[in-house]
């Protein structure tokens, strides 16, 4: 038992250090290793379970608004990633290059893709012809490069997994359209299936992406109290078609530019369940993500009916993914790692409980632990995993709600940023100049500007002239 015990122990508690409970996690609940190249991980079979299921639920709902998957190159040509001057400069100290092939030297510098804008706009420069040929409604899934300074696993690497969706419409009204769509669409799949909140809002220009027109994130909180960026929608408008030459003609046979969108989604996802969910025992997985949502660990396996009993409930349970612990390891030493690696359920069924006709069932969420008839198992169990998902958001919600400050002057900003960390919601004026004095002083950044507007204060938390919208502010990731 002593050894079982230094298991949990091996976790840092997060309220000593946050960031090495984190790492802690990564690592013993085998999500992801460390590999010989500074800054990339190397996702291990649990780490992209759990990817794989986040890739199927959201791509199931992209094709449900008529996108389709393609596939670009990795590498983009220099003077390709040139035409867009904003865009270029925003991704250029990001950018890996190569510039051999072989033992030749390239005539022209290719780029290993931060992202794709450019190689999509080559594309719909050559095959959009005719309104009829809109809209486009594309995305990828891909590995992206950028050459990032601080990395940590999940949350900032210098590959990582994600997806790009590129569409190109015929008027301004459907590329906005599509650009709030897709930002809804991330927000609902994090809440319905990760079990995390989010504010739903615009960016400031300070921090929209480069070359966008305007840039929509969901912003959810950890539970360090810092915020984490999860998705982004951009409306390009035609500032992209433009530098590419993306036209069409229209109804009246006259030519016009497309009006494109850009919308992603990361690896960095899996990062924001375990620091919404996680705690001291290791990951606490939401259901719908789980790789594992039942473990059944037999007690005093090698009596007579146990395994037998054990294989039977986990078909009766065939609709949810489960298995049978029937390693030679203790019932305690099962107990302690399936609750680390964030097992939503756990059943226990021995002689004892086969005699009583029950099984004890423990909910990793809560440590709830309670005798269910074995007979009633096959109908109770995906109730309980329902019911879990939706507590989880509800406590994430709460926790959320709690650490949501309001701040109605500087001072209060100061205070609040330096002693109880979360979102801070206060009026801004607008000025490029006071979100700069914010993140000097206070250390903040702007969140989002969300779609759910206040009016907490009637000047700027900064400099005291009229406010023109509320803010989410924050430390972030």
């Amino acid at each position: 038992m002593a050894k079982e015990k230094k298991q949990v122990e091996a976790i840092t508690s997060m309220e000593v250090d946050f960031a090495q409970w984190y790492t802690d996690i990564v690592k013993k609940a085998e999500l992801v290793e460390y590999s010989g190249i500074k800054g990339c991980m190397i996702i291990r079979p649990t780490g992209y379970a759990i990817w794989e299921l986040i890739q199927k639920e959201l791509d199931a709902r992209f094709k449900a608004t008529g996108v389709e998957n393609v596939y670009m190159p990795m590498f983009i040509p220099e003077s390709l990633l040139n035409k867009e001057k904003d865009h270029v400069e925003g991704f250029a100290p990001e950018v890996a290059w190569v510039t051999h092939g072989g033992t030749e030297q390239l005539q022209e510098r290719l780029c290993v893709r931060p992202t794709s804008e450019t190689l999509f706009c080559d594309f719909y420069a050559k095959i959009v012809e005719s309104h009829r040929d809109l809209p486009k409604l594309y995305n990828q899934w891909c590995s992206v490069v950028r050459w990032e300074k601080t990395t940590r696993p999940f949350l900032r690497s210098m590959e990582f997994l994600w997806q790009e969706g590129h569409t190109a419409h015929a008027t301004a009204e459907e590329a906005q359209e599509r650009t709030i769509q897709m930002l809804n669409l991330y927000a609902d799949f994090c809440e319905d299936i990760l079990a995390i909140p989010m504010v739903r809002g615009q960016k400031t220009d300070k921090e929209k992406f480069a070359g966008a027109k305007d840039t929509y994130t969901i912003e959810a909180l950890m539970h360090d109290g810092k915020a984490l960026q999860s998705g982004t929608s951009h409306n390009f408008g035609d500032g992209f078609a433009k530098a590419f030459g993306i036209q069409y003609t229209d109804k009246e046979n006259k030519l016009q530019y497309v009006h494109q969108t850009s919308w992603g989604m990361t690896t960095r996802l899996i990062g924001a369940v375990i620091m919404v969910h996680g705690d001291n025992n290791g990951l606490v997985l939401p259901p719908a993500i789980a790789p594992t949502q039942v473990v059944i660990i037999p007690i005093r396996q090698q009596a007579a009916g146990v395994l037998e009993t054990a294989d039977k409930i986990r078909e009766k349970l065939g609709g949810c993914r489960v298995k049978v612990d029937d390693s030679d390891r203790s019932p305690g030493w099962k107990f302690a790692e399936h609750e680390m690696r964030g097992v939503p359920v756990r059943i226990e069924i021995g002689p004892k409980d086969i005699e009583a006709g029950q099984a004890m069932v423990a909910r990793r969420d809560t440590g709830e632990k309670v005798a269910i008839a074995i007979d009633a198992l096959e109908t109770e169990i995906p109730k309980l995993l329902d019911k879990i998902q939706k507590e989880m958001l509800e406590r994430a919600r709460v926790h959320r709600d709690e650490h949501t400050f309001d701040a109605h002057t500087m001072e209060e900003m100061e205070d609040i940023a330096a002693n109880k960390p979360g979102f801070i919601k206060a009026m801004w004026c607008g000025d490029r100049a006071c979100e700069d004095k914010l993140k000097e002083v206070a250390g903040v950044s702007s969140r989002c500007m969300p779609f759910a507007q206040e009016t907490i204060a009637d000047t700027c938390v900064c400099c005291g002239k009229p406010a023109k919208k509320l803010v989410y502010w924050g430390k972030a990731y």
